[in-house]
């Protein structure tokens, strides 16, 4: 498995369709975090959003970094599809991660702001909630489910869009009150709360994607 989490994401370097959505990040990231936005839960929030989209853009990517052809190679030398979708979504979770330091860290870095003990906590639990809807949605709206390139991007554009404004999502409902807050202590309770709801979205999103695709193949 550990060969097979490392060829995929050597694959996924070489092909370089991850930049776009890494490069969207850094810019709207560093547009947040450059200005004086507010309290730090505020600013949170927004860089969560951001993530939440090039997480969903980044694991489509990752997943169609290889033609039907090579993956069909590949699922055999792996000796079946499930290890080769864990792996794609290792990747694509390694990546969120990466990118979840930066959303908290260059704030701190680029504008000097108060910080609090809750702060880091309840930014990084936004960070891993909007990281687990995007990596499932960027699963269902990718080539093993959706083959055609214009469809999945209005899927894609659909999901992202009702998670961040539809009211009662939990992204939404997460933003709201980290945007109506200072003391992020306060949404501490809500934010750990969420999370494994994202978590099991992930997993439902993972079973359909393979279930998807086995009965394609």
């Amino acid at each position: 498995m550990i060969a097979l989490v490392r060829y995929t994401l050597a694959t996924t370097i070489h092909g370089q369709r991850y930049l776009a959505p890494v490069l969207l990040f850094f810019a709207g990231v560093g547009i947040s975090a450059g200005s004086d936005s507010g309290p730090l839960p505020g600013v949170y929030a927004l860089n969560a959003g951001i993530l939440l989209v090039c997480v969903t853009w980044v694991t489509m990517a990752v997943i169609s970094v290889e033609d039907p052809t090579h993956r069909a190679i590949t699922v055999v030398a792996a000796r079946g599809p499930v290890k080769v979708l864990a792996a794609a979504i290792v990747v694509s979770a390694l990546l969120a991660v990466g990118l979840t330091i930066i959303g908290l860290g260059l704030p701190l870095a680029m504008h000097p702001r108060p910080v609090t003990a809750a702060d880091l906590p309840a930014g990084a639990l936004a960070h891993l909630l909007c990281a687990a809807f995007g990596l499932a949605f960027g699963l269902v709206c990718s080539r093993l489910v959706i083959r055609r390139q214009g469809y999945a991007l209005l899927a894609a554009l659909f999901l992202v869009t009702a998670a961040l404004l539809t009211t009662g999502s939990p992204p939404n409902t997460l933003f709201k009150r980290m945007a109506n807050t200072s003391n992020a202590a306060d949404i501490l309770p809500t934010a750990a709360a969420l999370l494994p709801l994202g978590l099991a979205v992930l997993a439902l999103a993972a079973a359909l994607t393979h279930i998807v695709s086995v009965r394609r193949d």
